[in-house]
């Protein structure tokens, strides 16, 4: 069933860790239902992104805020081919950078970032909503802060493993055990800043992908997704 044809579309959002799988994830729902798809994390990356090629010095939080208004960040929101832009140039590549992920978390935790960014995300929620029957979200506080009214919650977890193995093929890393200490040194900053740190709320279905393929774990989603909006089509019926 697609979602599709609602007066107002879906909105899919799934948080989780590095490696949990979030990405491929929410691009093969967004795919599979011919849904828009935003993932957030790169947003904070581009952001990190232009704070080091400005010479901002991102361990100083009101220099950051100082600055965080000054890039214009644009994200494509195809599954099929996603992209984000910094002032106008494709920076894909460039975010996924070792510099970019080491300094992502210190960036994403200065509050004025993330109330700007989140206000980008909301936007781009509120025209998929509008014009291309909904979108899956991912990130780190999107059943939190970001859409706490979505109509699926998914909380993605893996084994610290699996993620480290996940990541180091992603990112072509030899040394997963390096990768796996970088996680956890991540996932101990985003679960504990001040700003809409990273948790799972008790409304989020919390999905454990260890020992499940990619499309297990996008028809698990799909099916959640298909159900809410019966579930909606329903009550608007009545």
């Amino acid at each position: 069933m697609s979602a599709q044809g609602n007066a107002e579309g879906i909105v899919v959002a799934i948080d989780g860790p590095s490696g949990s799988g979030k990405s491929s994830t929410a691009r093969g729902v967004a795919a599979a239902r011919d849904l828009r798809y935003l993932d957030t994390g790169a947003m904070y990356r581009a952001m990190t992104l232009w704070m080091l090629r400005h010479r901002i010095d991102v361990d100083d939080a009101a220099a950051v805020a100082a600055a965080a208004s000054r890039p214009d960040i644009t994200m494509g929101t195809d599954p099929s081919a996603p992209t984000v832009q910094v002032d106008g140039a494709d920076v894909a590549q460039e975010i996924r950078t070792h510099e970019v992920t080491q300094n992502v978390s210190a960036v994403s935790a200065v509050p004025q970032v993330r109330e700007l960014l989140v206000a980008l995300q909301r936007e781009t929620i509120a025209r998929a909503r509008r014009e291309a029957g909904g979108i899956v979200v991912e990130g780190r506080d999107i059943t939190t802060v970001v859409a706490p009214d979505a109509a699926v919650k998914i909380y993605l977890t893996a084994s610290a493993e699996a993620r480290a193995h996940r990541r180091s093929r992603e990112v072509r890393a030899a040394d997963v055990a390096a990768t796996q200490a970088d996680l956890a040194r991540r996932d101990l900053l985003d679960s504990s800043r001040a700003a809409s740190p990273l948790t799972r709320t008790a409304d989020a279905l919390e999905l454990e992908t260890t020992g499940l393929s990619l499309d297990e774990v996008v028809a698990i989603v799909v099916k959640l997704a298909d159900e809410a909006v019966a579930a909606r089509q329903g009550s608007a019926a009545l």
